[in-house]
């Protein structure tokens, strides 16, 4: 079974792992079996501990909105790949990883402060798709 974390808020990919509501944690086996929450920690996401709490969960995989370099590094180094760059309905999101139609941005916050991203940054993935 594969884990997938997503950072989330009100049912959508939050923006900024770091600063999430909570995350989602997507059980896996050919399709989505079950889901699982984990709250946010305090703070920022690269100087918490939750890539080390998502690791001991199983979780190998973060779709994540944005994050910074450390972010990345810190979970890198905790054994989780980081797709970054997506947006929508949680859900949407994972079915769309599922379906092979996910892929890095590459593009990373370049700075700590990264209230701004609700507003001034276009969505690098979106998509329709009903789940049945």
């Amino acid at each position: 079974m594969k884990k997938i974390a997503v950072p989330t808020c009100e049912g959508m990919v939050d923006n900024h792992f770091g600063h999430c509501d909570h995350y989602t944690i997507f059980h896996i086996n050919e399709n989505i079996i079950s889901t699982e929450t984990l709250p946010s920690p305090q703070g920022c996401g690269c100087k918490s501990n939750i890539a080390s709490v998502l690791a001991e969960k199983g979780v190998t995989l973060m779709l994540a909105g944005n994050m910074g370099m450390g972010a990345f590094n810190v979970l890198s180094n905790a054994g989780i790949e980081v797709i970054r760059g997506c947006s929508g309905r949680i859900e949407e999101v994972v079915k769309s990883y599922l379906d092979g139609n996910l892929h890095d941005s590459a593009e990373s916050c370049d700075h700590h402060d990264c209230g701004s991203h609700e507003t001034s940054e276009t969505p690098v993935f979106k998509m329709n798709i009903n789940i049945k």
